[in-house]
């Protein structure tokens, strides 16, 4: 009955990352860099999706997935630089760029409890530092990692207003190193805040 359960919260939020991902689909800013920002969410999603029935991860993840997917999603539609609300919030407030993108790499730190959870299931590890401290290694890696992406982007393109989209950076020679460490900021705050959810979460979709 609970598996039940949870299998409807997981089809609703499914549901929810479809509607989104198809509205972001509907005259983006450029379909380039749409195709650009929701590639690795889309890669991503059809892993978890495809591989669902022999491994479940607790619904906590799942929210964090949809969510992040969510995320994705829109900066593609607007291109990240050009999110509405987050203009709105730099006009309100006179600040020097549209910090979106910030936001999202803030809250890819949500990510670790993923991270966490795929360590716990295929791996020796348990609960405590050991645990923690790799899987913040692995989001900075995979933050790093993105960053890296998203340079490459610009020589291999030599420039173009795609890659610029892409890459975000708004005038700012130190947005790589913002981004890196907003997400290990994020990674950090979110073990220190659901570490211990997710250890009861984790318990309960094992003894099921």
């Amino acid at each position: 009955m609970h598996r039940s359960k949870h299998s409807k919260i997981h089809l609703i939020l499914l549901g929810i990352v479809v509607v989104v991902f198809i509205w972001s689909a509907i005259m983006p800013a450029t379909y380039l860099d749409w195709i650009a920002e929701v590639s690795p969410a889309i890669v991503i999603l059809s892993i978890v999706i495809a591989t669902y029935n022999k491994f479940r991860f607790t619904t906590l993840s799942y929210c964090i997935i949809a969510l992040l997917s969510i995320l994705t999603f829109i900066g593609g539609h607007y291109t990240y630089s050009e999110v509405p609300l987050f203009n709105w919030i730099k006009e309100e407030f006179d600040l020097s760029r549209n910090n979106y993108d910030r936001f999202g790499h803030f809250l890819k730190g949500l990510s670790a409890i993923v991270i966490r959870e795929l360590l716990l299931a295929f791996t020796t590890l348990t609960k405590g530092a050991w645990l923690s401290g790799i899987t913040i290694s692995i989001v900075l890696a995979i933050a790093a990692l993105y960053e890296i992406i998203e340079w490459l982007s610009t020589k291999i393109s030599k420039g173009g207003k795609t890659s610029k989209d892409f890459l975000g950076m708004q005038g700012d020679r130190w947005d790589a190193q913002w981004d890196m460490s907003l997400a290990f900021v994020g990674a950090v705050l979110t073990l220190i805040i659901f570490s211990k959810i997710h250890d009861n979460l984790f318990k309960k979709k094992n003894d099921l």
